[in-house]
């Protein structure tokens, strides 16, 4: 992303579509300038001597019939012409403000027009179209934002659950980051002992011995794995997780999504294979944002349609962060345990045994025990008609899905990707400096290492970052922000 900080640029800072209020923000050297030609404030002050941080209700001109010291202050009251809408400005000093430079908010009605045209008026003064994620951008420039904040500001606009938005929320106060440069102070005082040692080797100076080398290495890996531990969590936290409802024809998947949906979203009948396609729903569950999926029953048949299905039902199993297989426990046989097949990796899945209505509580209690024992796994039994068993298993998808502990890594989770891939390089480097300093090997091995190592934890906050890793991450932005 090309961008001169010497420039003002302005963007629309709300969404797109129709709304009481919308916001122009203008940022830079110039916004009060600009902004001056084109609001006139009622309380006839100039803009720049206003109080930072105050609302002020003014006309917003189009830039006819102003001028660039006295439009906003004197002259005739403007014509209706003139006049692109009247609303509240706001100038915000720098740095006391989002990007730390001084900037300029007109608030006005929220119609495309209006906003298009303030826009328009601000770029006919001297400012230029922001791109995007350039604000955040320049706040991150400007030393307000670390790089770790200036994500959670998107993980924040895309919060699709409570938990979610708590996650980014602590990242945007700045907790990942913090605990990132603690990580990486300690590595970088390590190093810079390894190293005097190096360069003053001929020297009687004593700066740092192997085995306090070790264990502050080993300390260092122990934090960093914690970290890792919640990078699956953070995950289903920030994109929510997908809940993949399998099994024979008329078991109840359908049922049971309509009921976990408390709506009647998917098409239930007696006739089997009536479910031919994979259906999506979204749920909040205390504050979870899960994803459930119905899928086409599993079983042989000839109808191309129907395989198709099947064929979708293996591939939403295979992506999915748990699979619920639903067994009848009326007809339940040798044959739908042996077609139960759990994965061996990262996913926990569940059976439920539905219609246990139409089964006795003792036989009920030796089937569940039976298929626990012999498929190792978590068992429920539910009955989709009388609503029996449903809080107790929507309880246990979200608790099984969310169960990485908090507290392991000072309650920070790792939400993002690039976090985790860079506390993997991190990771892998502290561990070859470790084995190299029980190993015996040169300090200098040590110390490249250590210095792989403080890079990867660097690139996380932005310490150490490219131009290519800022543009792949602000054009994620709308342009507003």
């Amino acid at each position: 992303m090309d961008g001169d900080l010497e420039d003002t640029i302005c963007g629309i800072a709300t969404p797109a579509g129709e709304g009481g209020i919308g916001i122009v923000r203008i940022s830079g050297p110039r916004a009060v300038t600009i902004a001056e030609k084109l609001v006139r404030l009622h309380s006839h002050q100039s803009l720049e001597r206003v109080p930072s941080h105050s609302l002020h209700v003014a006309d917003i001109l189009s830039l006819g019939g102003t001028s660039e010291r006295t439009g906003s202050v004197q002259g005739e009251p403007p014509s209706s012409d003139q006049v692109i809408d009247e609303g509240l400005v706001v100038y915000m000093k720098g740095p006391r403000s989002y990007t730390a430079e001084d900037v300029v908010e007109i608030h006005c009605h929220g119609s495309a027009v209006v906003l298009g045209r303030v826009c328009a008026a601000c770029v006919s003064a001297g400012a230029r179209l922001a791109q995007p994620g350039e604000f955040t951008k320049r706040a991150f420039l400007n030393g307000r934002l670390d790089l770790s904040q200036a994500e959670a500001v998107l993980d924040t606009i895309k919060a699709k659950s409570e938990a979610g938005l708590k996650m980014a929320q602590r990242h945007l106060r700045g907790e990942l980051g913090q605990l990132v440069d603690r990580l990486r102070a300690r590595l970088l005082g390590t190093l810079a002992q390894i190293e005097a040692g190096i360069d003053f080797v001929e020297e009687d100076i004593a700066f740092i011995g192997r085995e306090e080398v070790i264990t502050s290495l080993e300390e260092t890996l122990e934090r960093i794995q914690e970290m890792l531990a919640t990078a699956e969590t953070g995950r289903v936290l920030r994109e929510g997780a997908r809940v993949v409802i399998v099994g024979r024809p008329n078991v109840g998947k359908s049922s049971l999504l309509n009921r976990l949906l408390r709506e009647d979203r998917a098409i239930v009948t007696n006739i089997p294979g009536t479910t031919r396609d994979v259906i999506e729903e979204s749920v909040i569950w205390d504050g979870l944002a899960i994803t459930l999926v119905d899928t086409a029953g599993l079983r042989e048949t000839g109808d191309p349609i129907e395989q198709e299905g099947i064929k979708r039902t293996r591939s939403a199993q295979e992506s999915a962060d748990m699979v619920l297989h639903v067994l009848d426990a009326a007809g339940l046989n040798e044959n739908d345990l042996r077609e139960l097949v759990f994965p061996s990796d990262r996913r926990q899945d569940m059976v439920v045994i539905n219609k246990s209505d139409l089964v006795d509580v003792e036989s009920l209690k030796r089937l569940a025990g039976r298929v626990a024992d012999q498929m190792n796994c978590r068992v429920h039994t539910i009955s989709v008609r009388t609503g029996a068993g449903l809080e107790d298993l929507k309880e246990s998808v979200r608790s099984r899905l969310s169960q990485t502990s908090l507290e392991s890594s000072d309650g920070v989770v790792v939400t993002n990707v690039r976090h985790r891939l860079a506390l993997e390089r991190a990771r892998l480097s502290v561990a070859e400096a470790l084995n190299s300093a029980r190993t015996g090997m040169g300090a200098e091995c040590v110390s490249v290492d250590l210095r792989g190592a403080c890079d990867a934890l660097g690139e996380i906050t932005g310490a150490i970052t490219s131009d290519e890793i800022l543009d792949r991450i602000f054009s994620e932005f709308c342009i507003g922000k």
